[in-house]
């Protein structure tokens, strides 16, 4: 298990002639991981992609995961009061996820998102809701949307696809990636790079022991 990390740079003020330190936000966000056996399918199909919309940013296989709450830039400060009010969020029993199915975001016209469906049982978004509740009392707003689970594969900009990967999409619109049942989630740290997001797992939280 990782370690918080703090970024400390030094700023110097000329005038003062004198250095400051501040320690820079981190960007975080809540998700559950994805199995090594699931990921394999989503990287071999993601090869087959690639081939087809070179130009699509298409999602790093360990990248993938089921968000369940974004909390963008935080002061560090913040990390152990987090850390306190994930450690609450409880589910009597172990997530289902079923992943199956494609899909774009908001349409195929114009799509901004390609992304992979899943099905869940009801447990999940009552897990992204009480996560949503537990961090909104340390500051973080409620999510104003109805939770919507999916992972996503691939960001289009400009929002335009070949038509031969949306042919793609729609012979395997019901390509199946696996199932498994997830019984925690974790605090993820997100550094964005020119290569792409690199994410560093800051604390796991086991939130039910009933598979």
């Amino acid at each position: 298990m990782s370690g918080c990390i703090f970024f400390t740079t030094p700023i110097r003020n000329h005038a003062a002639s004198a250095e400051v330190d501040f320690i820079l936000p981190v960007r975080l966000f809540v998700a559950i991981e994805i199995p090594a056996d699931i990921r394999e399918r989503f990287a071999n199909f993601l090869s087959e992609l690639r081939a087809i919309a070179p130009k699509a940013k298409w999602v790093r296989p360990e990248n993938l995961h089921v968000t369940l709450k974004f909390l963008g830039h935080t002061e560090p400060s913040k990390l152990a009061a987090i850390k306190d009010a994930l450690a609450n969020v409880r589910s009597p029993q172990a997530v289902a996820l079923d992943f199956r199915g494609l899909g774009f975001f908001p349409n195929e016209r114009r799509p901004r998102v390609f992304w992979a469906g899943m099905q869940s049982s009801s447990n999940l978004a009552t897990l992204a809701s009480g996560a949503d509740r537990a961090v909104h009392e340390l500051g973080f707003p409620l999510e104003e949307r109805a939770f919507t689970p999916h992972l996503t594969l691939a960001r289009c900009d400009p929002p335009k696809l070949p038509a031969n990967l949306l042919e793609f999409a729609r012979v395997h619109a019901g390509r199946n990636f696996g199932s498994f049942a997830a019984q925690e989630f974790h605090l993820i740290e997100s550094k964005l790079k020119p290569t792409g997001a690199e994410y560093t797992k800051l604390h796991s939280f086991l939130f039910s022991t009933e598979a």
